[in-house]
């Protein structure tokens, strides 16, 4: 692939796809151009490092009496839910 073929990705469209990656449910293509997208915008990383972030605070305040039964990924797809029904700003 030469780097004319490379499909590149905007801001807006990486934070829409942001909460897919951290599921690892992005189709190999669609991760690498994200991830390259990545690798050149401090912007883009430094959202994805607080998206992060965040998910890991909310679990740490989260009491044992409070935890969803059953699968232990469900508050992570309860919390994906939240974050793809958010609008981006425009």
């Amino acid at each position: 692939m030469s780097g004319r073929d490379i499909v590149q990705l905007t801001c807006k469209e990486v934070v829409e796809l942001i909460t897919d990656y951290q599921l690892d449910v992005l189709e190999t293509p669609a991760r690498v151009t994200l991830e390259q997208h990545l690798f050149g915008c401090t912007w883009c990383m430094t959202y994805l490092k607080q998206v992060e972030r965040s998910v890991e605070l909310v679990a740490q305040l989260r009491q044992p009496a409070e935890a969803p039964s059953g699968d232990p990924g469900e508050l992570q797809q309860k919390l994906a839910g939240v974050f793809r029904q958010r609008k981006p700003a425009k």
